[in-house]
């Protein structure tokens, strides 16, 4: 079984297949995922912060960075945080319900 900080390093490598279409670089580099933590029930949370408050691509960015998560099957949930988004409160709620539900 994965340590909380293999499982942190597996995420970042795997994000870094995940590239803003706009820029064509991932989003590691972009520094679009922050706060990156893996606690001892090996759940998941992170922070993402879109490269524009009105970034068009916001929405399918999370869903892929969600599903790429999701990927790594030693994780027992993920939380993910929208921030400096203009909906980011409705993103947050959507997303919210999809990772519960």
């Amino acid at each position: 079984m994965m340590n909380p900080q293999e499982i942190r390093d597996e995420l970042l490598q795997k994000l870094t297949k995940v590239i803003d279409p706009e820029t064509n670089v991932d989003v590691i580099k972009m520094k679009l995922i922050q706060d990156l933590r893996v606690d001892g029930e090996l759940k998941v949370s992170y922070v993402f912060r879109p490269s524009s408050p009105l970034c068009p691509l916001a929405v399918p960015l999370a869903l892929e960075i969600i599903q790429t998560v999701r990927e790594v099957q030693e994780i027992s949930g993920q939380t993910i945080t929208v921030v400096d988004y203009v909906q980011a409160d409705e993103l947050n709620r959507t997303l919210r319900e999809l990772l519960e539900g």
